[in-house]
């Protein structure tokens, strides 16, 4: 008997890893949402923190795995309420660096609180370094893949 594309182990893991994707973007929602904030606005926020530097637009989409023309519609948004800014980019000159500003920086900070004291809580249901290993492997599963040909064969 063949496995169907259900139960194979991959399908069920990357099954899995959809529905995880959309329970932590609700649970962002809800989390970030007495702030002002969205997932998708603290998604991007995290990128350009975590780069320190700042990133160019397409930077944040790559490395988050989004569209950068969603990406670039969310970095407007918050460049005007403040939160974002733009800055010249010494490597690139049409494509300018995203970066916090001090009211972003704060703003994440506290979005950052609120996420760790969930994340304490998610973490202490595990055994000691389930969740590291688990990580490990989503990585490594990540690192696998390759985004389709122009045909849509995978490589």
């Amino acid at each position: 008997m063949t496995e169907d594309a259900f139960s194979h182990p991959t399908s069920r893991l990357a099954l899995e890893v959809f529905r995880l994707n959309g329970a932590l973007i609700a649970a962002g929602d809800a989390l970030v949402a007495p702030l002002g904030l969205t997932s998708a606005r603290w998604q991007v926020m995290g990128a350009v923190a975590e780069a320190r530097g700042g990133l160019p637009v397409a930077g944040i989409a790559r490395n988050m795995g989004l569209v950068r023309q969603s990406v670039q519609r969310i970095a407007d948004q918050l460049e005007a309420e403040g939160v974002l800014r733009y800055v010249p980019n010494p490597h690139h000159r049409r494509a300018k660096l995203v970066r916090l500003t001090e009211r972003g920086a704060a703003l994440f900070e506290a979005a950052s609180a609120r996420w760790l004291a969930l994340a304490d809580t998610l973490a202490a249901t595990f055994a000691p370094g389930e969740v590291e290993r688990t990580a490990e492997v989503l990585q490594r599963f990540r690192g696998h893949l390759r985004p389709p040909s122009d045909d849509g064969e995978m490589p």
